[in-house]
Protein backbone atom coordinates (compact mmCIF):
# COMPACT_ATOMS: atom_id res chain seq x y z
CA UNK A 1 0.00 0.00 0.00
CA UNK A 2 1.36 3.43 -1.02
CA UNK A 3 2.15 5.85 1.82
CA UNK A 4 1.06 9.49 1.37
CA UNK A 5 3.49 11.94 2.89
CA UNK A 6 2.55 15.03 4.85
CA UNK A 7 3.94 17.18 2.03
CA UNK A 8 1.70 15.45 -0.54
CA UNK A 9 -1.30 15.97 1.71
CA UNK A 10 -0.44 19.64 2.01
CA UNK A 11 -0.22 20.01 -1.76
CA UNK A 12 -3.57 18.28 -2.23
CA UNK A 13 -5.13 20.48 0.42
CA UNK A 14 -3.81 23.60 -1.25
CA UNK A 15 -5.41 22.67 -4.57
CA UNK A 16 -8.62 21.69 -2.82
CA UNK A 17 -8.81 25.14 -1.29
CA UNK A 18 -8.58 26.87 -4.67
CA UNK A 19 -11.94 28.14 -5.90
CA UNK A 20 -13.30 26.45 -9.02
CA UNK A 21 -13.12 29.76 -10.87
CA UNK A 22 -9.35 29.91 -10.30
CA UNK A 23 -8.86 26.41 -11.62
CA UNK A 24 -10.94 27.24 -14.69
CA UNK A 25 -8.92 30.39 -15.22
CA UNK A 26 -5.64 28.46 -15.02
CA UNK A 27 -6.94 25.98 -17.59
CA UNK A 28 -7.93 28.72 -20.04
CA UNK A 29 -4.98 31.05 -19.51
CA UNK A 30 -2.82 29.41 -22.19
CA UNK A 31 -4.87 29.21 -25.35
CA UNK A 32 -1.89 28.37 -27.53
CA UNK A 33 -1.23 25.23 -25.49
CA UNK A 34 -4.93 24.33 -25.58
CA UNK A 35 -5.13 24.84 -29.32
CA UNK A 36 -2.09 22.64 -29.88
CA UNK A 37 -3.33 19.98 -27.48
CA UNK A 38 -6.83 19.90 -28.99
CA UNK A 39 -5.54 20.23 -32.56
CA UNK A 40 -8.31 22.80 -33.10
CA UNK A 41 -8.58 26.58 -32.96
CA UNK A 42 -12.06 27.88 -32.13
CA UNK A 43 -12.84 31.05 -34.07
CA UNK A 44 -15.78 33.30 -33.25
CA UNK A 45 -17.45 34.80 -36.31
CA UNK A 46 -20.52 36.88 -37.11
CA UNK A 47 -22.12 34.92 -39.98
CA UNK A 48 -24.07 37.92 -41.32
CA UNK A 49 -21.00 40.05 -42.07
CA UNK A 50 -20.83 40.43 -45.83
CA UNK A 51 -17.35 40.00 -47.31
CA UNK A 52 -15.92 39.26 -43.84
CA UNK A 53 -17.56 36.15 -42.33
CA UNK A 54 -20.76 35.47 -44.25
CA UNK A 55 -22.84 32.29 -44.26
CA UNK A 56 -24.83 31.84 -47.46
CA UNK A 57 -28.41 31.12 -46.35
CA UNK A 58 -28.97 28.74 -49.26
CA UNK A 59 -25.77 26.71 -49.23
CA UNK A 60 -24.72 27.34 -45.59
CA UNK A 61 -21.18 27.86 -46.89
CA UNK A 62 -18.98 30.44 -45.18
CA UNK A 63 -17.04 33.03 -47.16
CA UNK A 64 -15.19 36.28 -46.59
CA UNK A 65 -11.73 37.61 -45.88
CA UNK A 66 -11.63 36.44 -42.27
CA UNK A 67 -12.94 33.00 -43.17
CA UNK A 68 -10.01 32.69 -45.58
CA UNK A 69 -7.54 34.03 -43.03
CA UNK A 70 -8.87 31.80 -40.25
CA UNK A 71 -8.06 28.83 -42.45
CA UNK A 72 -4.59 30.29 -43.00
CA UNK A 73 -4.18 30.60 -39.23
CA UNK A 74 -5.17 26.96 -38.86
CA UNK A 75 -2.57 25.95 -41.46
CA UNK A 76 0.15 27.98 -39.73
CA UNK A 77 -0.69 26.36 -36.38
CA UNK A 78 -1.12 22.91 -37.89
CA UNK A 79 -4.63 22.55 -36.48
CA UNK A 80 -8.25 22.36 -37.65
CA UNK A 81 -10.53 25.41 -37.55
CA UNK A 82 -13.86 25.32 -35.72
CA UNK A 83 -16.14 28.30 -36.38
CA UNK A 84 -18.37 29.50 -33.53
CA UNK A 85 -21.31 31.77 -34.32
CA UNK A 86 -21.19 35.06 -32.44
CA UNK A 87 -22.19 38.70 -33.01
CA UNK A 88 -21.04 42.14 -32.00
CA UNK A 89 -23.62 42.16 -29.19
CA UNK A 90 -22.26 38.84 -27.83
CA UNK A 91 -18.59 39.44 -28.69
CA UNK A 92 -17.23 40.32 -25.25
CA UNK A 93 -19.09 37.53 -23.46
CA UNK A 94 -18.16 34.90 -26.03
CA UNK A 95 -14.46 35.77 -25.90
CA UNK A 96 -14.10 36.30 -22.15
CA UNK A 97 -16.17 33.20 -21.33
CA UNK A 98 -13.88 31.08 -23.53
CA UNK A 99 -16.49 30.07 -26.05
CA UNK A 100 -13.77 30.63 -28.63
CA UNK A 101 -10.01 31.16 -28.71
CA UNK A 102 -10.13 34.23 -30.93
CA UNK A 103 -12.75 36.45 -32.57
CA UNK A 104 -11.98 36.88 -36.26
CA UNK A 105 -14.68 39.01 -37.85
CA UNK A 106 -13.07 42.40 -38.45
CA UNK A 107 -13.72 43.59 -34.91
CA UNK A 108 -13.47 47.36 -34.66
CA UNK A 109 -11.12 48.55 -31.94
CA UNK A 110 -13.17 50.87 -29.72
CA UNK A 111 -12.47 52.25 -26.22
CA UNK A 112 -15.28 50.21 -24.68
CA UNK A 113 -14.12 46.95 -26.24
CA UNK A 114 -10.50 47.69 -25.34
CA UNK A 115 -11.49 47.73 -21.66
CA UNK A 116 -12.64 44.10 -21.92
CA UNK A 117 -10.58 42.56 -24.72
CA UNK A 118 -7.06 42.52 -26.15
CA UNK A 119 -6.49 43.17 -29.84
CA UNK A 120 -3.90 42.16 -32.38
CA UNK A 121 -2.42 44.77 -34.67
CA UNK A 122 -5.04 45.88 -37.23
CA UNK A 123 -5.42 44.16 -40.58
CA UNK A 124 -8.21 46.40 -41.94
CA UNK A 125 -9.48 49.95 -41.33
CA UNK A 126 -12.75 51.47 -42.51
CA UNK A 127 -14.64 54.74 -42.36
CA UNK A 128 -18.39 54.94 -41.69
CA UNK A 129 -20.92 55.08 -44.53
CA UNK A 130 -24.68 55.54 -44.75
CA UNK A 131 -27.18 53.56 -46.79
CA UNK A 132 -30.45 55.20 -47.81
CA UNK A 133 -33.40 54.20 -49.96
CA UNK A 134 -33.39 55.47 -53.53
CA UNK A 135 -36.95 56.69 -52.95
CA UNK A 136 -35.90 58.93 -50.04
CA UNK A 137 -35.95 62.44 -51.49
CA UNK A 138 -34.53 64.17 -48.40
CA UNK A 139 -31.19 62.31 -48.17
CA UNK A 140 -29.06 63.25 -51.15
CA UNK A 141 -25.65 63.68 -49.53
CA UNK A 142 -23.92 63.42 -46.15
CA UNK A 143 -24.98 66.89 -45.00
CA UNK A 144 -28.65 65.83 -45.17
CA UNK A 145 -28.28 63.14 -42.52
CA UNK A 146 -27.93 65.09 -39.27
CA UNK A 147 -31.14 67.11 -39.56
CA UNK A 148 -34.00 67.46 -37.02
CA UNK A 149 -36.41 65.27 -38.99
CA UNK A 150 -33.92 62.52 -39.83
CA UNK A 151 -33.88 59.05 -38.28
CA UNK A 152 -30.53 57.25 -38.27
CA UNK A 153 -30.57 53.49 -37.64
CA UNK A 154 -27.70 51.47 -36.18
CA UNK A 155 -27.35 47.87 -35.05
CA UNK A 156 -27.01 47.30 -31.33
CA UNK A 157 -23.51 46.36 -30.21
CA UNK A 158 -21.76 47.60 -33.35
CA UNK A 159 -19.17 50.36 -33.23
CA UNK A 160 -21.66 52.62 -35.03
CA UNK A 161 -23.88 52.84 -31.96
CA UNK A 162 -21.47 54.80 -29.69
CA UNK A 163 -19.94 56.78 -32.57
CA UNK A 164 -23.26 58.04 -33.90
CA UNK A 165 -24.60 58.66 -30.39
CA UNK A 166 -21.66 61.01 -29.92
CA UNK A 167 -21.67 62.65 -33.35
CA UNK A 168 -25.35 63.23 -34.08
CA UNK A 169 -26.58 66.64 -32.92
CA UNK A 170 -30.05 66.94 -34.50
CA UNK A 171 -31.11 63.59 -35.97
CA UNK A 172 -32.83 60.85 -33.97
CA UNK A 173 -30.74 57.73 -33.31
CA UNK A 174 -32.62 54.44 -33.63
CA UNK A 175 -30.82 51.44 -32.08
CA UNK A 176 -32.09 48.09 -33.36
CA UNK A 177 -31.32 44.54 -32.29
CA UNK A 178 -30.11 43.25 -35.65
CA UNK A 179 -28.62 44.57 -38.90
CA UNK A 180 -31.63 43.13 -40.73
CA UNK A 181 -33.95 45.25 -38.59
CA UNK A 182 -32.09 48.46 -39.42
CA UNK A 183 -32.27 47.63 -43.13
CA UNK A 184 -36.02 46.98 -42.89
CA UNK A 185 -36.52 50.35 -41.20
CA UNK A 186 -34.76 52.15 -44.04
CA UNK A 187 -36.45 50.17 -46.80
CA UNK A 188 -39.88 50.82 -45.25
CA UNK A 189 -39.19 54.53 -44.83
CA UNK A 190 -39.39 54.51 -41.05
CA UNK A 191 -35.69 55.40 -40.92
CA UNK A 192 -33.77 57.57 -43.37
CA UNK A 193 -30.39 55.85 -43.30
CA UNK A 194 -28.54 53.07 -41.58
CA UNK A 195 -24.86 53.35 -40.76
CA UNK A 196 -22.37 50.70 -41.77
CA UNK A 197 -18.78 50.19 -42.90
CA UNK A 198 -17.08 49.65 -46.25
CA UNK A 199 -17.23 45.82 -46.38
CA UNK A 200 -20.89 45.56 -45.46
CA UNK A 201 -21.92 48.42 -47.74
CA UNK A 202 -20.25 46.98 -50.83
CA UNK A 203 -21.81 43.53 -50.60
CA UNK A 204 -25.17 44.89 -49.41
CA UNK A 205 -25.50 47.33 -52.32
CA UNK A 206 -24.67 44.56 -54.75
CA UNK A 207 -27.74 42.67 -53.53
CA UNK A 208 -30.23 45.46 -52.73
CA UNK A 209 -31.41 47.37 -55.78
CA UNK A 210 -33.54 49.68 -53.64
CA UNK A 211 -30.58 51.21 -51.79
CA UNK A 212 -27.83 53.72 -52.50
CA UNK A 213 -24.64 54.65 -50.68
CA UNK A 214 -24.07 58.02 -49.01
CA UNK A 215 -20.35 58.63 -48.43
CA UNK A 216 -18.79 61.25 -46.15
CA UNK A 217 -17.08 64.11 -48.04
CA UNK A 218 -13.84 63.43 -46.17
CA UNK A 219 -12.67 61.27 -43.30
CA UNK A 220 -15.52 60.90 -40.82
CA UNK A 221 -14.44 58.24 -38.32
CA UNK A 222 -11.79 55.69 -39.33
CA UNK A 223 -11.84 52.56 -37.20
CA UNK A 224 -9.06 49.93 -37.26
CA UNK A 225 -10.23 46.30 -37.37
CA UNK A 226 -8.34 43.48 -35.69
CA UNK A 227 -8.70 40.09 -34.01
CA UNK A 228 -9.83 39.98 -30.38
CA UNK A 229 -8.77 37.67 -27.54
CA UNK A 230 -9.33 37.32 -23.83
CA UNK A 231 -6.99 39.42 -21.66
CA UNK A 232 -4.27 37.74 -19.64
CA UNK A 233 -2.75 35.45 -22.25
CA UNK A 234 0.23 37.29 -23.69
CA UNK A 235 1.69 34.22 -25.43
CA UNK A 236 -1.49 33.68 -27.44
CA UNK A 237 -1.77 37.38 -28.31
CA UNK A 238 1.88 37.43 -29.42
CA UNK A 239 1.33 34.38 -31.64
CA UNK A 240 -1.68 36.00 -33.30
CA UNK A 241 0.22 39.26 -33.73
CA UNK A 242 2.98 37.31 -35.45
CA UNK A 243 0.38 35.74 -37.74
CA UNK A 244 -0.98 39.16 -38.75
CA UNK A 245 2.54 40.43 -39.43
CA UNK A 246 3.31 37.35 -41.52
CA UNK A 247 0.21 37.54 -43.73
CA UNK A 248 0.96 41.21 -44.38
CA UNK A 249 4.53 40.43 -45.41
CA UNK A 250 3.91 37.31 -47.50
CA UNK A 251 0.91 38.72 -49.40
CA UNK A 252 -1.83 36.47 -48.03
CA UNK A 253 -3.73 39.40 -46.50
CA UNK A 254 -3.68 41.40 -49.73
CA UNK A 255 -4.65 38.37 -51.80
CA UNK A 256 -7.63 37.65 -49.55
CA UNK A 257 -8.64 41.32 -49.64
CA UNK A 258 -8.59 41.29 -53.45
CA UNK A 259 -10.73 38.15 -53.59
CA UNK A 260 -13.40 39.91 -51.55
CA UNK A 261 -12.93 43.40 -53.02
CA UNK A 262 -11.62 44.88 -49.79
CA UNK A 263 -8.22 46.02 -51.02
CA UNK A 264 -8.99 49.73 -50.32
CA UNK A 265 -9.28 49.12 -46.57
CA UNK A 266 -6.23 46.92 -45.95
CA UNK A 267 -4.27 48.35 -43.01
CA UNK A 268 -0.55 49.04 -43.58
Amino acid sequence: MRTITIRQLAVCAAFACLPLSSLAQDKSSNHLAQVQANKTVRVCIWPDYYSITYRNPKTQELSGIDIDLAHELGKDLGVAVQFVDSSFAKLIDDVTQDRCDVAMFAVGITPMRSEKLRFTRPHLASDIYAVASKTNRRIKDWADIDKPDSVVAVAKGTLHEPVMRDKLKAAQLLVLDTPFAREQEVQSGRADVFMTDYPYSQRFLANADWAHLVSPPGIYHITPYAYAVKPGDEAWLARLDAFVSTIKQDGRLLAAARRHRLEPIVAP
